[in-house]
């Protein structure tokens, strides 16, 4: 078994959880949504995200809006909905269950029986 995909699988199941928090507070364009997920070390590509954009958009979590840019063509600023908000609460719930249950096995000592 290869490392690599284990890690790009793990980093795959957070990754809808991390573009809507970084959504939660502003809209924001694709440059600036994959800054950010660098900034963390959290490495994406745009052939992964645009995908994953129009996804979160079709269920209805996304909207968006054409801005004029002075730098170059409009660009498309993604924001949050309603249900949006309601679906990024309830990940972050599941995320802060999911993460003190996994410190809680990997940090436990291993005991023979």
């Amino acid at each position: 078994m290869k490392i690599e995909n284990t890690k790009a699988q793990m980093r795959k199941g957070v990754l809808e959880f991390c573009i809507l928090s970084v959504l939660k507070d502003d809209d924001a364009y694709v440059a600036e949504i994959l800054g950010t997920l660098k900034d963390a070390k959290l490495l994406v590509v745009e052939g992964t995200i645009y995908p994953l954009l129009t996804r979160l958009k079709n269920a209805g979590l996304l909207n968006y809006r054409w801005e004029e840019s002075t730098s170059g063509p409009p660009r498309k600023y993604y924001g949050l909905t309603e249900t949006g908000k309601l679906f990024l609460k309830e990940l972050a719930t599941t995320w802060s269950e999911l993460h003190n249950a996994v410190t809680i096995v990997t940090s436990q000592k291993t005991t023979k029986k």
